[in-house]
């Protein structure tokens, strides 16, 4: 009996060594976060137009306060520039098209369309369909931009400048103006004009009569006649 418990307590010691030496199983590896994306930088705040900033915090409060608005909403705004240039020479010369595309271009910085003949007249030689001028609407930015460009540079260095008409509304709010010639224009290079040509300008506000028309352009800085 003796002996038979030595030979168990053998078996169960070998047992027991057996399991010690056993290799531990390798614990499963944690998975590893994905790595954050670098933050981006905050793109910088753009500059407003100093005319836009002008209207929005000089002309609206003195808009709503002189006709008595009940709300900044309604206060009248600009809405587009058109400027229009007729080529009626396109006809026999096509290199005087092309000129007035690149100076309408120079000017507000926009590519310009082509407007074409909706008739043809055998007077001026101009048949249906073809490119007689060209024109540019502009709108948001570049439309402040211009504004303040042609009210504060182009229009006093015109000659014997004495202000614009003040009765050239067209009852609905809407201005035009007509400009002799294209150099009063400083991106224009006196030089490199091949003819002198005038142009039209049409602004057209939000404005529901033409005395709101009037109070808004002249807030901003129109220089009209007195």
């Amino acid at each position: 009996m003796a002996e038979e418990k030595k030979t168990t307590a053998k078996k169960a010691a070998s047992t027991t060594t057996k399991k010690a030496a056993a290799p531990k199983e390798a614990a499963p590896k944690k998975e590893e976060a994905p790595k954050k994306a670098p933050a981006k930088k905050a793109a910088p705040a753009k500059e407003i137009n100093r005319l836009l900033k002008k209207y929005r915090e000089e002309v609206v409060p003195a808009l709503v306060k002189e006709h008595g608005y009940s709300s900044v909403m309604q206060a009248p705004r600009l809405e587009k520039i058109v400027i229009n240039i007729g080529c009626g020479d396109a006809a026999q010369n096509a290199k005087a098209l092309e000129d007035c595309v690149n100076d309408l271009a120079t000017i507000t910085g926009q590519h310009p369309v082509t407007t074409r003949a909706k008739q043809s007249r055998a007077n001026f030689k101009i048949r249906e369909g073809q490119e007689i001028g060209c024109k540019v609407t502009l709108r948001g930015t570049r439309m402040y931009e211009f504004f303040d460009k042609l009210v504060s540079i182009s229009l006093p260095r015109v000659r014997d400048f004495r202000g614009v008409n003040r009765n050239a509304f067209d009852g609905h709010g809407n201005y035009t103006l007509g400009v002799k010639e294209q150099l009063i224009f400083p991106e224009i290079d006196y030089d490199k004009v091949s003819k002198i040509r005038g142009m039209d300008i049409c602004i057209t506000t939000t404005a529901l009569t033409d005395e709101e028309a009037y109070s808004l352009l002249e807030k901003l800085g129109m220089p009209f006649r007195k």
